[in-house]
């Protein structure tokens, strides 16, 4: 935390360029130092890039990754005048409405679906754009007290927006936040609780685990389900994309448990497709395909 709060106060103090000159050598320790990191790194892009993998390529994994946490200090500040964000597919005013008209009455909000792929914090530079737009993001609890904590040394405002899974209401307050308006962000490729369960499913050419409660909760709530990634493009270019999944407010009366295996495999390709568009995005350094319940930090 202090050194997070540091680094926060050069930031600031001397601007996104010149502070990015020790993101460079951050990245380099990283790449010589973390080995398990860099197994993880190698394993990965070898799927996604299809090819033998070099230095340059493990250093460029982990360089976008420290931008992306760089670029945080910024995008929780309200800095997002800093970056060239440019939106693909759907707008975000499309996704949260003020009466319902969007999606259905009584249906206002939505899930994003995210994933360990590029920035999630950038969207909520793209948010801005509509007035009515609210973003919040739910996790299971000790992730949220690590997020909590990190978000709290950088802009301790942005706190608010972290809703804890794993509480006893948590489902209500999720619940009530769709019915606002807002559009509830899931990282859908870890377990959102200590005791989720897992479904095995192809990904980037081998079986690898996807947790099931995410899917279940969208499932359960009706909403529309979007993908969402904000992808780090080099120097300040994002690219926030939305994709829809699945509008379960449309789809009263089908099978649930069929339903959410349909949306699982919608999500995997979809993230599958944005690895190999965008490699150097993805930051799960660790076996993916390995154990679920190994170090996911």
């Amino acid at each position: 935390m202090f050194w997070l709060r540091v680094m926060r106060a050069i930031s600031m103090a001397v601007g996104r360029g010149p502070s990015r000159i020790v993101v460079y050598g951050i990245a380099l320790y990283f790449v010589l130092a973390a080995s398990a990191a860099r197994r993880a790194s190698r394993s990965y892009l070898e799927r996604s890039l299809g090819r033998k993998v070099t230095w340059r390529d493990l250093y460029r994994h982990v360089l976008t990754f420290a931008s992306t946490v760089h670029d945080r200090f910024y995008l929780l500040n309200d800095r997002d005048d800093v970056f060239d964000v440019q939106c693909v597919g759907l707008p975000p005013e499309s996704l949260a409405g003020s009466d319902g008209a969007e999606h259905g009455e009584g249906t206002q909000g939505a899930f994003l679906f995210g994933a360990h792929l590029g920035s999630f914090e950038v969207l909520r530079a793209a948010a801005r754009w509509d007035a009515q737009g609210k973003v919040c993001v739910a996790m299971y609890p000790e992730n949220a007290r690590q997020i909590n904590q990190a978000l709290a040394a950088i802009n301790p405002a942005a706190v608010s927006n972290i809703i804890a899974l794993g509480k006893i209401d948590s489902i209500l307050h999720i619940h009530q936040r769709l019915q606002e308006g807002a559009m509830v962000g899931i990282l859908a490729d870890r377990a959102v609780g200590a005791a989720d369960q897992y479904v095995s499913l192809p990904f980037l050419g081998a079986p690898a685990q996807f947790p099931i409660g995410p899917f279940r909760l969208a499932a359960m709530m009706k909403q529309p389900v979007y993908f969402m990634a904000g992808l780090y493009r080099g120097g300040k270019r994002y690219e926030v994309h939305f994709e829809l999944l699945s509008d379960f407010s449309d789809r009263a009366g089908k099978n649930r448990e069929a339903l959410m295996r349909e949306l699982m495999l919608r999500y995997v390709a979809t993230l599958e497709r944005h690895c190999r568009a965008a490699p150097y995005n993805w930051f799960n350094f660790y076996d993916f395909w390995g154990d679920p319940q190994r170090d996911t930090a």
